[in-house]
Protein backbone atom coordinates (compact mmCIF):
# COMPACT_ATOMS: atom_id res chain seq x y z
CA UNK A 1 0.00 0.00 0.00
CA UNK A 2 2.75 2.36 1.10
CA UNK A 3 4.81 1.71 -2.57
CA UNK A 4 1.66 2.41 -4.34
CA UNK A 5 1.26 5.84 -2.64
CA UNK A 6 4.84 6.52 -3.27
CA UNK A 7 4.86 5.72 -6.53
CA UNK A 8 1.30 7.80 -7.42
CA UNK A 9 2.75 10.32 -5.60
CA UNK A 10 5.93 10.55 -7.68
CA UNK A 11 4.21 10.00 -10.78
CA UNK A 12 1.92 13.49 -10.06
CA UNK A 13 4.89 14.97 -9.25
CA UNK A 14 6.63 13.59 -12.29
CA UNK A 15 3.94 14.79 -14.85
CA UNK A 16 3.52 18.21 -12.78
CA UNK A 17 7.42 18.63 -13.76
CA UNK A 18 6.91 17.99 -17.40
CA UNK A 19 4.46 20.51 -18.09
CA UNK A 20 5.70 23.57 -19.91
CA UNK A 21 5.69 26.80 -17.73
CA UNK A 22 3.00 29.39 -18.90
CA UNK A 23 3.41 31.53 -20.95
CA UNK A 24 3.95 35.23 -19.88
CA UNK A 25 3.97 37.98 -22.10
CA UNK A 26 4.87 41.46 -21.49
CA UNK A 27 1.91 43.31 -22.88
CA UNK A 28 -1.73 42.21 -22.23
CA UNK A 29 -2.50 38.23 -22.94
CA UNK A 30 -5.97 38.78 -24.51
CA UNK A 31 -5.82 34.58 -25.30
CA UNK A 32 -9.11 33.00 -26.18
CA UNK A 33 -11.04 37.12 -26.50
CA UNK A 34 -14.22 36.95 -28.03
CA UNK A 35 -13.51 39.94 -29.80
CA UNK A 36 -11.22 41.31 -33.09
CA UNK A 37 -11.97 37.95 -34.64
CA UNK A 38 -12.52 39.73 -38.49
CA UNK A 39 -10.71 42.27 -40.67
CA UNK A 40 -11.67 43.02 -44.22
CA UNK A 41 -10.70 46.33 -45.94
CA UNK A 42 -8.67 47.44 -48.48
CA UNK A 43 -5.08 48.35 -48.50
CA UNK A 44 -3.18 51.59 -49.81
CA UNK A 45 -2.77 49.38 -52.83
CA UNK A 46 -6.78 48.99 -53.30
CA UNK A 47 -6.33 45.08 -52.38
CA UNK A 48 -8.99 43.86 -49.95
CA UNK A 49 -7.04 42.26 -47.06
CA UNK A 50 -8.47 40.40 -44.45
CA UNK A 51 -6.31 38.97 -41.61
CA UNK A 52 -6.53 35.20 -43.25
CA UNK A 53 -4.03 36.75 -46.29
CA UNK A 54 -1.44 36.53 -43.29
CA UNK A 55 -1.35 33.13 -42.30
CA UNK A 56 1.47 31.92 -40.83
CA UNK A 57 2.65 35.48 -39.77
CA UNK A 58 2.26 37.32 -36.67
CA UNK A 59 -0.25 40.64 -37.15
CA UNK A 60 -0.22 43.78 -35.68
CA UNK A 61 -3.40 45.74 -35.88
CA UNK A 62 -3.09 49.47 -34.92
CA UNK A 63 -5.98 51.74 -35.44
CA UNK A 64 -5.26 55.79 -35.60
CA UNK A 65 -4.77 58.49 -38.76
CA UNK A 66 -2.39 59.64 -40.82
CA UNK A 67 -3.24 63.66 -39.38
CA UNK A 68 -2.80 62.35 -35.89
CA UNK A 69 -0.21 65.01 -33.89
CA UNK A 70 1.56 62.33 -31.78
CA UNK A 71 0.05 58.88 -30.13
CA UNK A 72 0.17 57.33 -34.35
CA UNK A 73 3.33 58.50 -35.87
CA UNK A 74 4.72 57.40 -32.10
CA UNK A 75 3.59 53.83 -32.09
CA UNK A 76 4.64 53.47 -36.05
CA UNK A 77 7.86 54.71 -35.24
CA UNK A 78 8.20 52.18 -32.16
CA UNK A 79 6.74 49.31 -34.40
CA UNK A 80 9.29 49.73 -37.40
CA UNK A 81 11.84 49.72 -34.75
CA UNK A 82 10.41 46.65 -33.04
CA UNK A 83 10.97 45.37 -36.44
CA UNK A 84 14.55 46.07 -36.90
CA UNK A 85 15.23 44.44 -33.67
CA UNK A 86 13.47 41.40 -34.80
CA UNK A 87 16.08 40.76 -37.51
CA UNK A 88 15.13 38.11 -39.58
CA UNK A 89 12.07 37.35 -38.04
CA UNK A 90 10.33 40.59 -39.18
CA UNK A 91 9.90 38.73 -42.16
CA UNK A 92 7.40 36.70 -40.19
CA UNK A 93 5.30 39.81 -39.55
CA UNK A 94 3.12 42.05 -40.71
CA UNK A 95 2.03 45.28 -39.40
CA UNK A 96 -1.42 46.53 -40.49
CA UNK A 97 -2.68 50.40 -39.77
CA UNK A 98 -6.32 50.70 -40.28
CA UNK A 99 -7.00 54.73 -40.43
CA UNK A 100 -10.14 55.45 -38.19
CA UNK A 101 -10.56 58.78 -40.25
CA UNK A 102 -11.17 57.81 -44.27
CA UNK A 103 -12.79 61.19 -44.94
CA UNK A 104 -9.11 62.30 -44.89
CA UNK A 105 -7.05 59.67 -45.59
CA UNK A 106 -7.36 57.98 -49.06
CA UNK A 107 -5.54 55.41 -50.13
CA UNK A 108 -2.92 57.46 -51.70
CA UNK A 109 -2.09 59.28 -49.04
CA UNK A 110 -1.64 56.14 -46.53
CA UNK A 111 0.25 54.45 -49.52
CA UNK A 112 2.90 57.63 -48.61
CA UNK A 113 2.35 57.80 -44.59
CA UNK A 114 2.53 54.17 -43.84
CA UNK A 115 5.36 52.97 -45.34
CA UNK A 116 7.22 55.98 -44.51
CA UNK A 117 7.66 54.30 -41.43
CA UNK A 118 8.90 50.61 -42.68
CA UNK A 119 8.33 49.35 -46.44
CA UNK A 120 6.23 46.50 -45.75
CA UNK A 121 3.76 47.91 -43.53
CA UNK A 122 0.17 47.89 -45.08
CA UNK A 123 -2.06 51.34 -44.21
CA UNK A 124 -6.03 49.83 -44.49
CA UNK A 125 -8.70 51.92 -45.55
CA UNK A 126 -12.79 51.50 -45.26
CA UNK A 127 -15.38 53.84 -45.82
CA UNK A 128 -17.30 55.05 -42.86
CA UNK A 129 -19.44 52.58 -42.18
CA UNK A 130 -16.99 49.90 -42.99
CA UNK A 131 -14.47 51.78 -40.34
CA UNK A 132 -17.60 51.56 -37.90
CA UNK A 133 -17.75 48.08 -37.93
CA UNK A 134 -13.81 47.20 -37.85
CA UNK A 135 -13.63 49.83 -34.53
CA UNK A 136 -16.46 47.89 -33.03
CA UNK A 137 -15.16 44.33 -33.64
CA UNK A 138 -11.72 45.16 -32.49
CA UNK A 139 -13.59 47.45 -29.61
CA UNK A 140 -11.75 50.65 -30.54
CA UNK A 141 -12.91 54.24 -29.31
CA UNK A 142 -12.22 56.36 -32.38
CA UNK A 143 -14.90 60.19 -31.98
CA UNK A 144 -13.96 62.89 -34.18
CA UNK A 145 -13.21 66.32 -32.22
CA UNK A 146 -13.97 69.47 -33.55
CA UNK A 147 -10.70 71.95 -33.20
CA UNK A 148 -9.77 75.35 -33.98
CA UNK A 149 -7.36 76.12 -36.96
CA UNK A 150 -6.56 74.13 -40.42
CA UNK A 151 -6.84 70.58 -38.92
CA UNK A 152 -10.76 71.40 -38.34
CA UNK A 153 -10.87 68.21 -36.29
CA UNK A 154 -9.31 66.38 -34.72
CA UNK A 155 -9.87 62.16 -33.63
CA UNK A 156 -9.71 61.45 -30.09
CA UNK A 157 -9.23 56.88 -30.31
CA UNK A 158 -7.81 54.26 -28.27
CA UNK A 159 -4.05 54.12 -28.82
CA UNK A 160 -2.68 50.09 -28.71
CA UNK A 161 -2.25 47.67 -30.76
CA UNK A 162 -3.46 44.02 -31.23
CA UNK A 163 -1.15 41.29 -32.04
CA UNK A 164 -2.26 37.91 -33.56
CA UNK A 165 -0.24 35.05 -33.51
CA UNK A 166 0.53 32.75 -36.92
CA UNK A 167 -1.99 30.51 -36.64
CA UNK A 168 -4.52 33.60 -36.78
CA UNK A 169 -5.72 34.19 -33.39
CA UNK A 170 -6.03 37.53 -31.10
CA UNK A 171 -3.04 36.99 -28.59
CA UNK A 172 -2.21 40.16 -27.27
CA UNK A 173 -2.74 43.97 -26.99
CA UNK A 174 0.13 46.00 -26.67
CA UNK A 175 -0.02 49.61 -24.63
CA UNK A 176 1.40 52.91 -26.46
CA UNK A 177 3.77 52.46 -23.33
CA UNK A 178 4.98 48.90 -24.29
CA UNK A 179 9.22 49.30 -24.81
CA UNK A 180 10.47 47.83 -28.22
CA UNK A 181 11.99 45.13 -26.38
CA UNK A 182 8.91 43.90 -25.09
CA UNK A 183 7.07 43.87 -27.59
CA UNK A 184 9.80 42.25 -29.60
CA UNK A 185 9.55 39.60 -27.12
CA UNK A 186 6.41 38.86 -26.85
CA UNK A 187 6.19 38.52 -30.72
CA UNK A 188 9.25 36.02 -30.63
CA UNK A 189 7.48 33.63 -28.13
CA UNK A 190 4.46 33.92 -30.30
CA UNK A 191 6.50 33.19 -34.00
CA UNK A 192 7.95 30.14 -31.57
CA UNK A 193 4.39 28.92 -31.06
CA UNK A 194 3.88 30.24 -27.21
Amino acid sequence: MMNRRLFLGLAAACLLACQPAPVVFNNTDLTGATFGRQLSLPDHHGQLRSLSDFGGKAVVVFFGYASCPDVCPTMLAKLAEVMKALGDDASRVQVLFVTVDPERDSAERLKEFVPWFYPTFLGLRGDAAQTRAATEEFRVFAAKKQVSGEMGYVIDHSTGAYVFDPAGRLRLYVKDASSIAEIAADIRLLLQGR
